[in-house]
């Protein structure tokens, strides 16, 4: 795969399997934390931080959910990369639908951003990125702790009061994301990516048992940690709503699609609905571009898909009613719609 090294681009630099054709994902490299502290170096303020991020991406993806669902747009800017991921990367090209300029650096390509923050920089440009305007840096590239950030730190400046990591549940979503991680979300590339029979039979194999886990568990409670939303219901919703546009046939996982599933198809449903504005734009529902998800995935693995030929379907109504609402517990208050 290709990456930066010692600040240049360099094409087939690090091979992403292991020596038994397991997927092996690259730790991400600036690990700063925003804090609403009064010593911190990087503390929350209006128009400081900028995201970059992809539509087509699960990881980018859980960050933008959690600024619509805050309700941080006016607070964090935020630029959108092409979902067509060629040779040179992450690229802005402003004249594709979905799709912007750098608006801060100027940039064509998003490694350009990374070398600005560190000339030196080795490793994978990945999105999401948080950017600091004031120090012109990156603050950091790992989805889950922006994720985190977004949620804890800014509540002063949020439009909507929601909480997605409350006191009294903490150590169970923490849980739940380390539970679902390594056979949900990171197992469908494990599956798609696998370069053994031996390995992909153990990534889907886990992948599906998690699946069948989860849907037991959301027969009897509306989200994953109980009758509170929360950062593990993010977590899920960004693999659950690929899953049967792209995992499902690109990454190979056919054992059964989420549609077929008698609860994590409603509750599905009921997280894309989930979030009414004011001016009645859905909040999650509005972070989802299934057109630039499906051109990534199908044009960007030429290993996996070298046609690049974009599949049809399925056609899903992610609008039909789910009937969640009957289990204990309902979204934040902020975030229904007005009466």
């Amino acid at each position: 795969m290709n990456m930066l090294v010692d600040g240049e681009w360099q094409r087939d630099a690090y091979e992403s399997t292991t020596e038994d054709g397991e997927f092996d994902r690259q730790e991400t490299t600036f690990r700063e934390f925003v804090r609403d502290e009064e010593d911190a170096r990087f503390q929350p303020e209006a128009g400081r931080y900028h995201l970059y991020v992809s539509y087509a991406c699960p990881w980018a993806h859980r960050t933008l959910l959690v600024r619509a669902l805050k309700g941080l747009e006016d607070a964090i800017s935020v630029d959108i990369v092409d979902p067509f991921r060629a040779d040179d990367g992450w690229q802005f090209t402003p004249e594709k639908a979905g799709c912007t300029e750098d608006t801060v650096n100027g940039s064509d390509y998003l490694r350009e951003v990374y070398v600005a923050a560190d000339p030196e920089m080795t490793g994978r440009v990945t999105v999401p990125v948080l950017w600091d305007k004031q120090e012109e840096t990156i603050v950091n590239n790992e989805s889950k702790e922006i994720l985190r950030m977004l949620d804890t730190e800014f509540d002063d400046l949020a439009e909507y009061d929601v909480d997605l990591y409350p006191e009294g549940y903490r150590e169970e979503v923490d849980r739940i994301i380390d539970d679902i991680y390594e056979p949900i979300n990171n197992g469908v590339y494990r599956a798609g990516f696998a370069k053994s029979q031996e390995a992909y039979d153990r990534a889907v194999d886990e992948l599906f048992d998690a699946l069948d886990h989860w849907d037991a568990v959301l027969a009897d409670q509306r989200y994953l940690a109980g009758d509170r939303l929360t950062e593990a219901d993010i977590c899920m919703f960004t693999t659950l709503i690929r899953f049967d546009q792209v995992y499902h046939t690109h990454f190979m996982c056919n054992k059964k699609q989420i549609h077929e599933y008698d609860n994590l198809w409603p509750y599905l449903r009921d997280l894309y609905q989930t979030g009414v504005a004011v001016e009645g734009t859905p909040l999650v529902a509005g972070t989802v571009n299934m057109d630039h998800i499906k051109e990534h995935y199908y044009t960007t693995h030429p290993d996996v898909t070298p046609s690049r030929i974009v599949a049809a379907g399925p056609d899903l109504d992610f609008t039909a009613e789910h009937d969640r609402d009957e289990l204990p517990g309902s979204p934040p208050e902020a975030l229904l719609p007005l009466a």
